[in-house]
């Protein structure tokens, strides 16, 4: 197996191919001095496995593609494990909360897609989550938005984790209220 002129070998190696990355939002700043104006990039970047992790990073620097790869490596570091339903939507539906920024989340049943705005879609499609409707009030801004979304999974909690942590199964859980009014009902009868 012959090697590959110059660095692309090494690249792919230190490059995780099981991360995928989105980037959201890209600002030019730019600073005054005596000689005129110096520009910067900031990055906003979202980087997930599409089955459960996400995280989200900001990076700044003169050149964009620098800002980005910033960006990416902050991401990587700040992920966070969400458990999903059927590996496709959220257990729950949740609120989450950043500053002046609010975002709603709620389930759906299969072949809804994900109904999101902007910044918010982008961590859905990284966490890999195939359905899901979602709202956000307050600031459009792209840095709370996803601030907001992420604090909002935070509170997401699955069946099991709940079962564990009350000491019971998860199938105690998960009982249907109707089920266990439908006994009672024939109690009180007889």
């Amino acid at each position: 197996m012959a090697r590959e002129p110059g660095n692309r070998g090494r690249r792919q190696r230190d490059e995780t191919p099981e991360f995928a990355d989105r980037l959201v939002a890209i600002n030019r700043v730019s600073k005054t001095v005596k000689g005129g104006k110096r520009f910067g990039f900031a990055a906003l970047v979202v980087v997930g496995d599409q089955k459960g992790r996400v995280g989200f990073g900001k990076g700044k620097a003169k050149e964009v593609p620098e800002a980005i790869r910033k960006a990416t490596e902050q991401a990587k570091r700040q992920m966070i494990r969400v458990p999903l339903r059927e590996g496709r939507t959220l257990h729950h539906d949740m609120e989450g909360r950043h500053g002046a920024g609010k975002v709603v989340m709620r389930t759906a049943p299969e072949g809804t897609g994900i109904i999101a705005g902007g910044p918010m879609r982008a961590v859905f499609e990284m966490l890999g989550i195939k359905d899901v409707v979602s709202k956000s009030i307050g600031s459009q801004n792209p840095y709370n938005m996803i601030r907001a979304t992420i604090d909002g999974l935070k509170k997401e909690s699955s069946p099991r984790s709940v079962a564990q942590r009350r000491g019971k199964k998860v199938a105690d859980i998960l009982k249907k209220p109707e089920a266990e009014a439908a006994p009672a009902a024939e109690a009180a009868e007889a």
